[in-house]
């Protein structure tokens, strides 16, 4: 199933390249550790995004992309196609090797 998401869903504007996109609740632990790696590898990666979404405040879009596991992490190309997905904390050489199918 090919999803897109739009700068309206996500409630932030994607990246020239790639968006790195993370679902998180308030109270998840590995959420904090995500954050922290996929911020790391927005900074390293010229035109990338990363957007946190918050799954208690956007059940309607949790539910839409099935959404079971915190954190889940989305990777998106120029145009918010979703090209790979990841639930769990994600190391930071598996987050560059995801970014390649979207740039």
């Amino acid at each position: 199933m090919q999803v897109r998401l739009t700068p309206e869903e996500l409630g932030a504007g994607l990246g020239e390249r790639a968006t790195l996109v993370q679902f998180s609740t308030s109270f998840c632990q590995p959420c904090r550790a995500t954050r922290r790696t996929l911020a790391e590898v927005a900074a390293m990666v010229e035109g990338v995004a990363h957007v946190e979404v918050d799954a208690e405040a956007n059940l309607a879009l949790v539910r839409r992309l099935a959404v079971e596991r915190m954190p889940t992490v989305l990777v998106l190309d120029a145009g918010g196609w979703v090209v790979r997905r990841a639930a769990g904390q994600p190391r930071r050489v598996d987050v560059i090797a995801a970014l390649g199918d979207a740039l």
